[in-house]
């Protein structure tokens, strides 16, 4: 039933929750420190799209699940989320283009996660029918790869931002490492 459902409302449903943060940080609803809450639920929630993206294809593999026509869907959805996390983060918290390059420099989570961002960019610039016919299948597929290192230095990222061993960010941190890892396994076990 859910792979008959056409991929495309998935964009312009993206957009709500993100306008909802938005508004409730403005209007002083989600707590004393609104920039901060609207920055790590972006972020937050760019992760778990990004890990439901990997487990797209172990799904179609292992299980024969097949969510493929959502998954560039669920792709450019986590960038869009991760762009507004980069932007909170550059705009309403460290206030600038200046004061966010020293904190590149300055603080290693930060600066994993910009490299994890940085990853991710040719991967949305190349995420249309268009760019896929230049590039050609195999270089497209090669150059999409690098959604595996980007994933792993998200939430390497999340895991040093929330400081000390906690138990949910290693979570996400063990989930991107073993959705990366199936891709090394055998099509049937």
């Amino acid at each position: 039933m859910l792979a008959r459902l056409p991929a495309w409302p998935i964009y312009p449903l993206s957009v709500i929750p993100v306008v909802w943060l938005f508004w409730q940080g403005a209007t002083g609803r989600i707590g004393i420190e609104p920039v901060e809450a609207v920055e790590h639920r972006l972020g937050l929630w760019a992760l778990w799209l990004l890990l439901s993206g990997l487990a797209v294809t172990p799904l179609r593999r292992f299980a024969g699940i097949n969510l493929m026509r959502y998954r560039r869907a669920l792709g450019l959805t986590a960038f869009f989320y991760l762009c507004c996390h980069v932007l909170t983060w550059a705009v309403l918290d460290v206030q600038g283009m200046a004061a966010a390059w020293a904190d590149i420099l300055k603080r290693p989570y930060v600066t994993i996660g910009m490299a994890g961002f940085l990853l991710l960019v040719p991967l949305a610039a190349t995420s249309w029918n268009g760019a896929i016919r230049r590039m050609g299948g195999p270089a497209w597929r090669r150059l999409h790869r690098l959604v595996y290192s980007a994933v792993i230095l998200g939430a390497v990222h999340f895991a040093m931002l929330r400081k000390g061993w906690q138990d949910e960010p290693l979570l996400y941190l063990g989930m991107a490492v073993l959705l990366v890892a199936t891709r090394a396994l055998p099509r049937r076990i």
